[in-house]
């Protein structure tokens, strides 16, 4: 298969720098789109991958899964797509499409493992995939989307994933007007699922450890904020909430807020990954037919349901730009929650 080499940034190794170095990307097949890419976010899942945090980075690894960019090629079966149009790439770039999971729309959970857009397996290349912070990229049109017109394009990146990761499962569990749901954190996915459920018509409530966050939390959108770490308060919000959106990366205890969901209710956990500690108390579960659950991004389908209804509702992220040769100093950064929400690069500054 023909192929190009493109300019990107990635890690060498779990302990090493992200720097410039060259990609190959396929020439495009006949169900193919090429993107050249405007703006890649920045996402949490990018800074583990390259070190190693959850084991299994193939290396050289070059992350970045909220694609925003312009088409340059379309392959001769591609139909929704044209030259010029922008578009975008989220989490998944491939999957087995025949599975009944991926049938019904749900490509996140394909019983054969879906195509991530970086650390996949690349069945056109051989070896791994690479994502976004690159040049182009080149994508199977069934998983590129479609951006509406009226969206900030280095605002709408950050929206294919920490806006499908919250929306996934707000849709879910069909939070709509008059829903009553709070969100544990105010980071890129929190602020992010305080803005798509108050759109969607819920009374919202952040959770936070924080008094310094009320004010930018009711800015966002949120009815109000509780401090986790008072107990008079929380007690105040005893049984109140039908779904709790838990959007903490690291590990921390989910105990303290199962008592807030209303009979029937339901956790779910969106940020962190791994074993709980202190593990969880089924207690108020089985007294309150109560859930804790995980959600995992969104399929195709969900995901352009996503951003069209960011679309009409005019909803991005809120952002810091940044230039490709920060992006070290943006992870040091972001492991300190020093931004308001998530870093976005402008691509163009890989060209310098």
């Amino acid at each position: 298969m023909q192929k190009t080499n493109v300019r990107a940034y990635g890690a060498e190794a779990a302990d090493a720098s992200l720097e410039e170095l060259k990609i190959n990307r396929r020439e495009v097949t006949a169900g193919d789109v090429e993107i050249e890419i405007l703006f890649c976010g920045v996402c949490h899942s990018d800074l583990h991958t390259t070190r190693n945090d959850w084991g299994g980075t193939i290396y050289p690894s070059v992350p970045g899964h909220e694609i925003v960019g312009r088409v340059t090629k379309t392959g001769a079966d591609v139909t929704r797509f044209k030259t010029g149009d922008i578009a975008a790439v989220g989490c998944l770039v491939g999957s087995c499409m025949e599975c009944k999971n991926c049938k019904d729309d749900l490509e996140q959970y394909c019983i054969n493992g879906w195509v991530g857009t970086y650390n996949g397996n690349d069945k056109y290349l051989g070896g791994h995939t690479y994502g976004g912070y690159s040049q182009k990229v080149v994508v199977e049109e069934h998983f590129v989307l479609k951006v509406p017109g009226n969206l900030d394009l280095a605002g709408a990146a950050p929206l294919l994933c920490a806006g499908i990761t919250t929306w996934s499962p707000l849709k879910h569990w069909k939070v709509g007007k008059g829903s009553n749901v709070a969100v544990v954190g105010l980071g890129g996915l929190g602020h992010m699922a305080i803005k798509l459920a108050k759109a969607l018509g819920a009374n919202v409530t952040l959770f936070s450890r924080s008094e310094n966050k009320e004010k930018d939390a009711l800015a966002l959108g949120a009815d109000k904020v509780i401090i986790s770490t008072d107990p008079q308060q929380m007690k105040k919000v005893h049984g109140e909430f039908e779904g709790i959106i838990d959007t903490v990366p690291t590990l921390h205890d989910v105990n303290i807020y199962v008592p807030t969901l209303a009979a029937s209710g339901t956790l779910v956990l969106v940020g962190y990954l791994g074993p709980l500690d202190p593990m969880l108390n089924s207690v108020p579960l089985i007294l309150g037919r109560m859930s804790v659950a995980g959600s995992l991004i969104g399929g195709i389908a969900e995901t352009q349901e996503m951003l069209d209804f960011c679309g009409e509702h005019n909803i991005t992220s809120d952002i810091e730009i940044i230039k490709i040769q920060d992006i070290n100093e943006a992870y040091e950064r972001m492991l300190k929650s020093d931004v308001r929400y998530r870093f976005v690069i402008d691509m163009a500054s890989l060209q310098n």
